[in-house]
C-alpha cells in the first residue's frame, strides 16, 4: 500500500530534489526500507546502525508523532503521510 512521504530540505539531494515520494509499507519501518531501495543513502540520515531512529530526526504519521506510537513499528493505511523532519535547536529564550 502507498503513502505520501515528505522530505525536508536536507535530504532532496537524495530525492533528486524532490519535496513528496511515494512510498509502499505496512509500518514506518517498512516505508523507510522501501525509501532506502529507492533512494540509496537516506536511511542512514534518519537511523542508526542498529536501525533505530536517530535522536535529532521525527518522523509524524498524519501529524502524530511516532515517538508517541509505536515509533518505527507504526502501523500505516493507504494514503496515511508520513513527513520526515529534522530537529532543531538553538536560539536564545
Amino acid at each position: 500500500m502507498a503513502v505520501k512521504v515528505r522530505i525536508p530540505t536536507p535530504l532532496r539531494k537524495l530525492t533528486n530534489g524532490q519535496d513528496e515520494i511515494s512510498a509502499e509499507g505496512k509500518t514506518v519501518k517498512d516505508v523507510i526500507e522501501d525509501i532506502e531501495r529507492h533512494y540509496p543513502g537516506l536511511k542512514e540520515r534518519i537511523c542508526e546502525g542498529e536501525g533505530k531512529l536517530r535522536r535529532f530526526v521525527n518522523i509524524y504519521v498524519n501529524d502524530e508523532d511516532i515517538r508517541f506510537k509505536n515509533n518505527i513499528d507504526t502501523a500505516l493505511k493507504a494514503d496515511d503521510e508520513v513527513s520526515i523532519i529534522p530537529a532543531i535547536a538553538g536560539g536564545l529564550l
